[in-house]
């Protein structure tokens, strides 16, 4: 399968997303002919530029009517009157439903009814409409990205002066890692979010991928701190371990006692955490201690570190991110003499479901490692 990777270290923009996508090989002057079957009347081009020292592609929308109101219809109705692949349409139109669904929601009304203001200017329609036009020209089949960098400070306007993230990008980022670092302008703009919100199926690292091409798309403005760029890097799936980006919650604690982080570990799990593990310690002035490392989500990780502040004695954690590699793996169902047991599968061997045996062990009152004899000795029959 052919995948692509959007390393948003400073940000996404429909701008970078085109830029990025044609300066990895997607046809620019196809890609111009095809925005102006829309007849917007825009004049469009690609410049090469370098920002920090990187080079990289810039997309230019050059247009009259940018304050122009539209509705979602108006936009559809111009995307299906256009020269453009079945795909493009409807990749296309489903980010334009997703923007109309988050202005819909910060403004209180029904989507029918949104005035699209500075997402309804032709170059956030061009933007929008280049960048599915290059995913499907260079045959992407699945994307990935990156947590998120938003920016910070603020950012002007139709409604005046706003944090950042903007309502609508904020409404559009709801699920996804994000984080703020560098200069205090908006990284992420709504159209960026709406492209990855309709278009991504995860964030986090880097997946397994053999890398065929990569490409640099520019932003509007050269920052000292970083390069401001959206990397994209696109190659083709690999039997490699999976690559998962986690967030680790750590603390040093000396007086907690045992039945409290006991009951720590079990909120932990219920909460979500991915895995949680307590290991003993000597601490300052020879105090023997533990530590607690709790693995989560990057999503669930400010949840989490409450619950630790909540239910130890801590006074302080440590946060960080960390890459997680997880083989491959399915769920088989086996039938055992005393019931049904899942199996996990991968291709370095098979695991009965614990949970599955310890319920079936207890509910027949035999042995624990009976039933995962049991269940082991099935799944290499049902494979033979």
């Amino acid at each position: 399968m052919k995948i692509a990777y959007f390393d948003a270290f400073s940000g996404i923009a429909g701008d970078m997303t085109v830029g990025a996508l044609v300066d990895a090989g997607a046809p620019g002057d196809a890609l111009i002919e095809a925005l102006n079957s829309l007849d917007t009347g825009a004049v469009l081009g690609f410049e090469k530029t370098k920002r920090r020292g990187i080079a990289a592609s810039k997309f230019r929308v050059q247009a009259e009517d940018t304050k122009k109101h539209r509705h979602l219809h108006h936009i559809v109705e111009m995307i299906e009157r256009a020269a453009l692949t079945g795909r493009v349409k409807r990749d296309a139109t489903a980010v334009f439903h997703r923007l109309g669904e988050a202005e819909a929601s910060v403004h209180g009304t029904s989507i029918d009814k949104v005035h699209f203001h500075e997402v309804g200017a032709i170059d956030s329609i061009c933007d929008i409409i280049g960048a599915c036009f290059a995913i499907d020209a260079l045959g992407i089949e699945e994307i990935h990205c990156s947590p998120v960098n938003v920016g910070s400070g603020t950012v002007k306007a139709a409604h005046g002066v706003m944090p950042v993230p903007a309502p609508a990008t904020a409404a559009l980022l709801e699920g996804i890692p994000i984080y703020s670092r560098g200069p205090e302008v908006e990284l992420t703009t709504p159209t960026g979010a709406a492209l990855l919100r309709a278009l991504a199926s995860s964030f986090g690292a880097l997946p397994p991928m053999r890398v065929l091409a990569n490409g640099y798309g520019a932003g509007d403005r050269d920052f000292p701190e970083h390069a401001n760029v959206l990397r994209v890097l696109i190659g083709e799936t690999t039997n490699a371990p999976e690559a998962t980006t986690v967030s680790v919650i750590e603390a040093n604690i000396d007086d907690s006692t045992p039945e409290v982080l006991g009951y720590s570990i079990e909120r932990l799990l219920e909460a979500g955490a991915l895995d949680v593990t307590l290991t003993p310690l000597v601490m300052k002035k020879n105090r023997p201690g533990t530590l607690l490392r709790v693995i989560a989500k990057p999503e669930d990780r400010e949840t989490l570190a409450e619950l630790v502040m909540a239910e130890t004695s801590t006074l302080g954690l440590r946060l960080y991110s960390a890459e997680r590699r997880v083989q491959k793996r399915e769920i088989v169902i086996v039938q055992t003499p005393h019931g049904e047991v899942r199996v996990k599968v991968t291709d370095s061997g098979y695991a009965p479901e614990y949970e599955d045996c310890r319920r079936i062990a207890r509910e027949n009152g035999v042995p624990l490692r009976q039933i995962l004899s049991e269940a082991g000795f099935a799944y290499l029959k049902s494979i033979r």
